[in-house]
């Protein structure tokens, strides 16, 4: 079966509905391709080895979280951006993109899909969202259960992760509320903190979280920027694919991120 470009585009707008967001860069449709579409691969970011390995694949269209274009960049098309435009436009290759768009998602976004593979579920309603735009999730595990320690969930985390963690412990204590938001997310443990989180996940830790974890006593976990976004571009590709009767296939371009 097949589709057209439109309407895999109003596909994905109608599900992830971007006119919400205050975003770094557009999303949707960034680099337009052939009309008709028939299979999608999905990846983490629209580098020149998933383009490479998505033409290999005969995909009529990528679909990833971070695109190609971000504001305040270099405009200019050259080097890597020429390199990654001239292969889309070469093979006539449609480029999707959806950023904080993917985070937000309640069932298929990034955040959701990281808490589903870690066992994690967010409150009910407003109290389960925190932080700007309401990006951030807080709940507990889904079994109701507290993690022993921060150690025993960041040796969690290593497991389902399959990377090693950045942990700064915080207080002696189980860990019951626990607080995340995929990526480049460090900037909203404040958030988590007044939250009343007793952990806090995201991908990455810049130098003040290890101050705020020491002295406020909440756990700081950096597991990976592409470690944690991982599972919200296939999650909602194959949503989509299986909604039009596309074929869908997910590349996860290694990165030690």
């Amino acid at each position: 079966m097949s589709t057209t470009r439109h309407e895999l585009l109003h596909a994905f707008d109608l599900l992830l509905a971007p006119e919400r967001f205050k975003d770094y860069g557009p999303n949707g449709l960034q680099v337009e391709g052939r009309t008709t579409v028939r299979k999608i691969v999905s990846g983490v970011t629209a580098s020149r080895a998933l383009i490479e390995a998505a033409i290999h694949a005969e995909a009529d269209a990528i679909f990833v979280h971070h695109g190609l274009f971000w504001r305040g960049q270099d405009g200019r098309v050259t080097g890597w951006m020429r390199q990654r435009l001239g292969l889309l436009l070469g093979d006539d290759v449609n480029l999707f993109a959806y950023h904080l768009p993917l985070d937000a998602h309640p069932e298929l976004g990034n955040n959701a899909q990281l808490g589903l593979q870690l066992g994690l579920v967010a409150q009910a309603g407003s109290g389960g969202r925190f932080g700007d735009q309401e990006l951030g999730f807080l709940g507990g595990r889904d079994n109701g259960e507290a993690f022993d320690s921060a150690r025993a969930l960041a040796g969690h985390a290593e497991r389902v992760l399959g990377r090693p963690v950045t942990l700064v412990e915080g207080a002696p204590r189980p860990i019951r509320r626990v607080a995340w938001c995929t990526g480049g997310a460090q900037g909203y443990f404040e958030a988590a903190i007044a939250a009343g989180a007793d952990a806090f996940i995201t991908g990455e830790i810049s130098e003040p979280q290890a101050h705020y974890a020491r002295e406020t006593g909440v756990a700081f976990l950096a597991c990976g920027h592409h470690a944690t976004e991982r599972y919200g571009a296939p999650a909602v590709a194959g949503h989509v694919a299986a909604q039009l009767g596309l074929a869908h296939e997910f590349i996860d371009i290694d990165n030690p991120a």
